[in-house]
């Protein structure tokens, strides 16, 4: 009985945490609408990213025990959010327009990170958690800058759900960070740790939680 228990628990606990993590992170491609504040909510969503990334990555990934999975948690929340940004093109914006955020390859670093050092969880907490606060700023800013002009389409694509007074005027980039992928990639570097720890006391609770 504890087997199916536990199994059918791990399966449940996927699916929660992967749907939530989506959920929550649904909207953070869309900094491209906050157009006179892009870099500052580049920045803010970078780090909320990596939050839901590492700490839902490292719970399936300590969970099974087997390298890749942090890679199959990240394809979950992509097409997740795929299927999600497609409610942005039925609202009528251009397809070059709709953000989806990059978290697969930081997902694979935090799975080389596990195997590398032959499953030890403070390593893939201290060294997966740096590689994957460090990297995804970076990788989701190259997805950015394939974007088209986010001032022209702001205009002529206005988010339905943005009162009037709320229109981008002109964009102030630059104004309160300089640098978003470096204060991103700076303060998930540390924050990511923290995060993937979580990840893997949260699968000490789970267990913890069937074995009782």
């Amino acid at each position: 009985v504890m087997v199916w228990l536990r199994r059918c628990t791990h399966y449940l606990f996927i699916v929660v945490v992967a749907v939530n993590s989506t959920l929550l992170t649904i909207n953070a491609g869309d900094y491209i609408f906050y157009t006179d504040w892009a870099w500052t909510s580049f920045t803010v969503f970078s780090i909320s990213q990596t939050l839901m990334l590492a700490v839902g990555a490292t719970y399936y990934l300590t969970f099974t025990g087997v390298p890749g999975t942090a890679t199959y948690y990240g394809l979950i929340m992509t097409v997740y959010t795929w299927v999600a940004k497609g409610a942005w093109f039925a609202l009528g914006y251009p397809y070059d327009f709709i953000v989806t955020p990059i978290w697969l390859p930081s997902a694979m670093l935090l799975d080389l990170a596990y195997w590398a050092t032959k499953r030890n969880k403070h390593s893939l907490i201290l060294f997966g958690g740096v590689l994957v606060g460090m990297s995804l700023p970076l990788f989701n800013m190259v997805n950015l800058i394939t974007v088209a002009d986010p001032l022209e389409t702001a205009f002529k694509h206005p988010r339905p759900t943005l009162p009037p007074y709320m229109t981008p005027i002109e964009p102030q980039v630059g104004k309160f960070y300089d640098s978003p992928v470096a204060l991103g990639a700076g303060a998930g570097a540390v924050l990511s740790v923290t995060f993937t720890a979580l990840g893997c006391k949260l699968n000490t609770w789970t267990y913890r939680w069937m074995a009782a």
